[in-house]
């Protein structure tokens, strides 16, 4: 019995050190620390607010390879198609013609014309099917949505390069 205690208390004494707070920084307030002690790592539960637990999911799920974006731009948006158990990459062309909502819910909108159609199509840029995303030419507008580009038929829908960026 005297072992059996002996292990308890080591196990107590274990699970305070692994309760016990660090000191209140703003750092450590927000986001999850590991901690090594001489056993080895330990993690620390820190009570997050919902708020910040959804701060902390939703940087973890955000791509940090995205090109800089911007509306007028004519992008090749590479999408994950599935067919079957089979897997491809299907490039998709077009100009930007809309930016909208910011952090992992950032969308895109796409047109192109297809077969004489206008064809426009909504990208989340933090999607997993969304494979990649290269910028082909930098587009020279001054409106932050090029809706008008709808009504517009032929040479007319052309958007002027910028080489600046």
């Amino acid at each position: 019995m005297a072992a059996d205690s002996k292990d308890s208390s080591a196990i107590e004494e274990q699970n305070k050190e692994a309760t016990e707070k660090p000191s209140e920084t703003p750092e450590s307030s927000t986001s999850l620390k590991n901690v090594v002690a001489k056993d080895g790592p330990k993690s620390i539960s820190i009570k997050l607010s919902g708020a910040d637990l959804i701060r902390e999911f939703e940087a973890a799920q955000q791509k940090s390879d995205l090109p800089e974006i911007y509306v007028g731009d004519t992008v090749r948006v590479g999408v994950r198609i599935s067919e079957g158990n089979k897997e491809r990459v299907q490039p998709y062309e077009g100009v930007v013609i809309a930016k909208r909502h910011g952090g992992l819910n950032e969308t895109i909108t796409v047109r192109r014309i297809f077969q004489g159609i206008g064809v426009e199509r909504v990208f989340m840029l933090h999607s997993p099917q969304v494979a990649s995303i290269k910028v082909e030419r930098r587009g020279k507008v001054r409106r932050a949505k090029l809706f008008y580009l709808r009504e517009r038929v032929g040479k007319a829908t052309r958007v002027k390069q910028r080489f600046d960026r």
